[in-house]
C-alpha cells in the first residue's frame, strides 16, 4: 500500500503537474514542491519521536510524498533544456541518470538501512535535509531563459493541449507508445522478483537485494558509458539494441536457475535501462517546444507509471493462474511481438 499511494499521485495529478510546469518558474516549481516534502518529512519525524506513528500515518505520509514528488519531477525534467545546449542534452541527462543509479538505487538503501539501525527518525530526518540542501542548490541554477508563457486557455485545454501535441507528432507519439507497452511487460516481470529469488533461485532472504542491486550496477556502468556510445552508434541502434536485450532478459530470466547467472542478465539489463531512459529524454527534450515540455512530459509519465500499474496487475493474474514464472514469459512473448513491430519506427523517433 505504501508503495501503491507513493506512485498513485502521477496519475492523479501528473497531467496538472505538467500544466504548472509550463505556467510558472519551473525553479520555484521546483523549489517549493521540495519544502512541502521536507514539511512531510518533518512531520513524520515527530509522529516516530513522539511514538504515534501508525500504518495510517506512514500510508498519508506516502501519498503526500508523492504528490510532492510528481511536481518536483515534472519541473525538473523541463529545467534541462533550459541550461545546457540542445547537442549536450544527452550528456546531461547520463549524468541525471548517473546521479539517480548511484546514489538512490544502490548507495542509499544501505546507508538508510545503517541510519534506521541508529534509530527509527534518522533516516527521515536525514532525507529531509538532503533535500533541503537540494532546493538549496536548485534556487542557485542560473537558467538561459525562462519558458515562453502562451495565453492561458483554462487548465482542460491547456492540457488537451499537449495531449494533442503528443498525439499529433508522430515519432513523439511511437515513443510513447512504445514505453508505455513495454511498460506493460516489464510492470508484469518486476514485483514477481521477490518470489523469483526466493523460490526459483533459493536466494534466501537477501537475494531480492542483490538482484537490485545487480541492476543498479549495471545502471551506474550504462550511466557512465553513455558519452562513449553516443560517439560510436546511432540513436537508433541504441534503442533497437536496448530494446532486444530488454526482451530476452526475461527469456534469460525465466529459464535461468543459477543466481549469479540471473544477477548478470540484470546487470546487462541495468546497463539497458539507463541508456534507454537517457535517449528517451534527450530527444523529447529536443523536439517538444520549450513551453510544451511540462504537459508532454508529464503525458507521457502518466503513460510510464499506467503500464506498470496495469503491468503489475496483468502478472499478478497470470502468476497466481501458471506460477511465478508465467510473468517473464509474458514479457518475453510480448516483447518478442512488440520489437518486430517498432523496429523500423525506431529510426523515425531517432531521426526526428
Amino acid at each position: 500500500m505504501a508503495t501503491l499511494l507513493y506512485r498513485a499521485p502521477w496519475l492523479f495529478f501528473g497531467l496538472f503537474a505538467g500544466w504548472i510546469a509550463d505556467r510558472v518558474d519551473r525553479r520555484r516549481l521546483v523549489l517549493i514542491a521540495n519544502v512541502l516534502r521536507m514539511g512531510v518529512l518533518s512531520a513524520l519525524t515527530v509522529f516516530i519521536v513522539t511514538d504515534v506513528v501508525n500504518v495510517a500515518v506512514v500510508l498519508v505520509a506516502m501519498f503526500a510524498l508523492g504528490t510532492a514528488e510528481t511536481f518536483v519531477d515534472t519541473g525538473a525534467h523541463t529545467l534541462l533544456p533550459m541550461l545546457v545546449d540542445a547537442k549536450d542534452l544527452g550528456v546531461g541527462n547520463a549524468r541525471l541518470v548517473f546521479g539517480r543509479r548511484a546514489i538512490n538505487d544502490l548507495i542509499g538503501p544501505p546507508i538508510g538501512a545503517a541510519l534506521f539501525a541508529l534509530g527509527l527518525a534518522v533516516p527521515f530526518v536525514a532525507q529531509a535535509v538532503t533535500i533541503g540542501l537540494g532546493a538549496v542548490l536548485i534556487g542557485q541554477l542560473k537558467a538561459s531563459a525562462p519558458a515562453e508563457i502562451t495565453a492561458v486557455d483554462g487548465i482542460r485545454a491547456d492540457i488537451k493541449a499537449g495531449i494533442r501535441w503528443l498525439w499529433h507528432n508522430p515519432p513523439i507519439r511511437t515513443l510513447a507508445i512504445t514505453v508505455v507497452l513495454f511498460n506493460l511487460t516489464f510492470g508484469a516481470m518486476w514485483p514477481m522478483l521477490v518470489l523469483y529469488s526466493s523460490e526459483r533461485l533459493g536466494m534466501g532472504e537477501v537475494g531480492f537485494g542483490l538482484l537490485l542491486s545487480a541492476g543498479a550496477i549495471g545502471g551506474v556502468i550504462g550511466a557512465l558509458a553513455y558519452d562513449w556510445l553516443e560517439a560510436h552508434f546511432s540513436l537508433a541502434n541504441l534503442m533497437r539494441i536496448g530494446l532486444a536485450i530488454e526482451t530476452f532478459t526475461h527469456l534469460g530470466l525465466a529459464l535461468s536457475t543459477v543466481p549469479v547467472l540471473s544477477m548478470l542478465i540484470l546487470g546487462v539489463f541495468g546497463v539497458q535501462t539507463s541508456v534507454w531512459g537517457t535517449i528517451s529524454s534527450t530527444i523529447r527534450q529536443r523536439v517538444v517546444p520549450e513551453n510544451f515540455q511540462g504537459r508532454v512530459d508529464s503525458v507521457y509519465s502518466v503513460g510510464v507509471f499506467g503500464g506498470l500499474v496495469v503491468g503489475g496487475v496483468i502478472g499478478a493474474v497470470i502468476s497466481g493462474i501458471w506460477g511465478v514464472l508465467a510473468p517473464f514469459w509474458f514479457g518475453f512473448v510480448g516483447s518478442a511481438l512488440l520489437i518486430t513491430v517498432l523496429w523500423r519506427e525506431l529510426g523515425h523517433i531517432a531521426h526526428e
